[in-house]
């Protein structure tokens, strides 16, 4: 019995949602999307090779917008070309501020569904004025977004019953992450432990994303991450506010202490993504914010010591930064599951949303 069955059996009624189920089991969507990279192993790297654009736009709506905040600077870092994201609307309606004249741009659009009207419609508008290679990740073949794509990578695995998204996000970020280590061969094959790895971080510490989730002395929750990390902090915070309705912000670490830090108090819980570059200065903010009474939690490759924060989620994967960012997810996740449950709210149908924002008879 591996650790996440044995992780269901010990859960009272096992999942009690679909998004329970999702998050439970998202590392098999990790590993179809490292096959599916697989099989389109030699069309990437010839793209990578090809030296046919001058820079990346990496697009996407609400959690996709927020997968190209994380993509887009590992594409520059690991590919060395500018490569920046943009929400699918500034790239519809301003694209002047989008892109450089002269820029021979490639896009790189991202939606779960491949139906989201304005990622379809800034797709349409960039191929029409720009003429550039696009390349899809998503999770459904029949999308109409793949149709207007000149690669499209599809993970079947990541499709969601729920609302938000939690498994298709993380099994897009790997997929995304994955054609991008193909740049360096090496760290595509050390990613093949990635689903090991998310199935045992989640039963190690199932149980303290459940506690934190269920504080309800934890009035306010602020996810701070910078670097590769800062798109995943505004994720998770989207997570913790779709699912729950909690109070919860997203910041850069080092921005926090201007401004936002004067909300911390008792009824506050911090939460760091560190990063290896700035980990000392990023765990000087924690340690900042607990002398100020909040809670502190840090994510982490490297074991954080219980002086410097409350709670502590360690990784130890021995892989490089660029090829584990995923691991910061399924616990964050949980802990906007069982904040929900603590609410009183359904996180399968969350307050107002609806799984695909279509725009019927706009223009």
């Amino acid at each position: 019995m591996s650790n996440i069955e044995q992780l269901i059996t010990s859960i009272p009624g096992g999942y009690e949602s679909h998004t329970l189920h999702e998050i439970l089991t998202q590392s098999t969507a990790w590993m179809a999307a490292l096959e599916v990279i697989a099989a389109k192993k030699d069309v990437i790297q010839a793209l990578w090779k090809a030296d046919q654009f001058s820079e990346v736009l990496v697009t996407g709506c609400g959690s996709t917008y927020y997968l190209s905040q994380a993509v887009a600077p590992l594409l520059q870092q690991q590919l060395g070309v500018r490569a920046h994201a943009v929400p699918a609307s500034e790239l519809l309606f301003f694209p002047t501020t989008v892109v450089l004249p002269g820029s021979n741009p490639l896009l790189l659009a991202i939606s779960r569904s491949g139906h989201t009207t304005e990622t379809i419609r800034a797709t349409q508008a960039f191929k029409k004025q720009y003429n550039g290679p696009v390349i899809t990740i998503g999770c459904y073949p029949e999308a109409e977004l793949v149709g207007l794509s000149d690669l499209a990578l599809i993970i079947d695995e990541g499709q969601e019953q729920s609302v938000v998204q939690t498994r298709s996000f993380s099994a897009m970020l790997v997929a995304a992450q994955a054609a991008i280590a193909l740049a360096h061969e090496p760290q595509f094959e050390h990613m093949q432990t990635l689903p090991l790895l998310g199935e045992q971080l989640i039963a190690a510490y199932h149980d303290l994303a459940q506690r934190l989730g269920g504080d309800k002395q934890i009035e306010r929750f602020y996810f701070l991450g910078s670097g590769l990390q800062y798109g995943l902090a505004s994720e998770v915070n989207l997570k913790m506010k779709e699912m729950s309705l909690s109070v919860s912000e997203a910041f850069h670490f080092m921005e926090f202490r201007h401004g936002p830090m004067s909300m911390v108090n008792e009824h506050t819980l911090v939460v760091g993504l560190l990063s290896d570059e700035a980990r000392d200065h990023e765990l000087t903010v924690l340690r900042e914010m607990r002398a100020l009474g909040g809670q502190t939690l840090a994510l982490s490759e490297q074991d954080v010591p219980t002086t410097d924060v409350d709670f502590a989620v360690s990784f130890n994967s021995g892989l490089l930064a660029a090829n584990r960012g995923v691991l910061y997810l399924p616990f964050l996740q949980l802990m906007g599951y069982y904040r929900a449950r603590a609410n009183g709210q359904t996180p399968d149908s969350p307050h107002n949303l609806t799984a695909v924002v279509v725009l019927d008879g706009e223009k």
